[in-house]
């Protein structure tokens, strides 16, 4: 009887420590290293100046991803595009990215330069540019989700 007890109790603790052993763990993070170097966005020379939108960003993760101050800092850049032309060039400051634009209607889509990572991101969703408005504050700031830049 001692040892059916113990062969049963032998078989329990195999089969629990080959289901352990085959449980897989998806839990690897997304590497968000690159190689890419710093971008040279200027703004063109033929935008609008007779209208502004003020943008406040702020950086709080990428890919999903959650990052700090120690990663998103004075040598990263922010730029809003329309199409492929750039049309504003953010000012980073005290954690937040402070954009100004002046042009005329459109839909604008942010990119962003991580030199912590080397990599470049685009925000997953654009934004409709207005006249005289705002998007983001300091007290709240606009938070987009950001992709990796294919």
């Amino acid at each position: 009887m001692l040892q059916v007890r113990n062969c049963k109790l032998i078989l329990l603790c195999t089969m629990l420590l080959l289901a352990v052993g085959c449980k897989k763990e998806n839990n690897d993070p997304l590497t968000l290293q690159g190689n890419k170097p710093r971008p040279t966005w200027l703004v063109s020379d033929s935008l609008d100046m007779l209208s502004s939108m003020t943008v406040v960003v702020q950086v709080t993760s990428l890919e999903g991803q959650a990052v700090d101050d120690k990663v998103v800092g004075e040598s990263d850049m922010l730029a809003a595009f329309v199409g492929e032309e750039c049309v504003g060039v953010a000012e980073y400051k005290k954690g937040l990215f402070f954009l100004y634009l002046s042009m005329q209607e459109g839909e604008v889509t942010l990119r962003y330069y991580s030199a912590h990572f080397s990599n470049l991101f685009e925000a997953e969703k654009a934004f409709v540019y207005r006249n005289d408005s705002f998007l983001g504050t300091v007290a709240k700031p606009f938070t987009p989700q950001w992709k990796l830049s294919r």
